[in-house]
């Protein structure tokens, strides 16, 4: 596995694992409707997300060129997205990529989904609250959770 900086070459197949992320990984804790609402704006992604991914500190991770997994944090700290690819989940790619956003915050926030919670507790990110964000008129579940960790600059 090798991790790189995205690149705007990289949006189709970013926003196309975003979606089928969704659609498969969180379907056991978001119902039909949360799920649509959520992903079924991936064109959107495209669009939308380009500008944010570019501005963002984005990595991608890539097995024998093929992208499964991104992850963007944001300058404040806030770890903004973070998805894996449905075939490659549970083999240390959301780790490394966290690992690497992770780098040179002391203390860095990230809004996860029901289905993340535990992988981002085992990081040692504690829930500051639980809410619900709207998205299309439909309610989703999330937590707000920070971490802390010592910085050096000289790492």
């Amino acid at each position: 596995m090798t991790i790189r900086k995205y690149k705007n070459a990289d949006c189709e197949a970013v926003s196309f694992m975003f979606y089928d992320t969704i659609h498969t990984i969180n379907s056991k804790d978001y119902t039909e409707e949360q799920l649509s609402a959520w992903a079924d704006n991936s064109d959107s992604l495209t669009a939308r997300r380009r500008n944010d991914l570019l501005a963002q500190f984005t990595l991608v991770a890539e097995i024998n060129g093929k992208i499964v997994g991104f992850g963007s944090i944001d300058k404040s700290g806030c770890l903004d997205l973070l998805f894996v690819h449905k075939d490659y989940q549970k083999q240390g790619i959301a780790t490394a990529l966290c690992g690497e956003l992770e780098k040179n915050y002391s203390l860095i926030t990230t809004y996860s989904s029901i289905t993340a919670k535990p992988f981002f507790e085992k990081r040692g990110y504690q829930v500051i609250k639980s809410h619900e964000v709207e998205r299309f008129g439909v309610k989703l579940k999330n937590f707000k959770m920070i971490k802390t960790q010592p910085y050096s600059v000289f790492e």
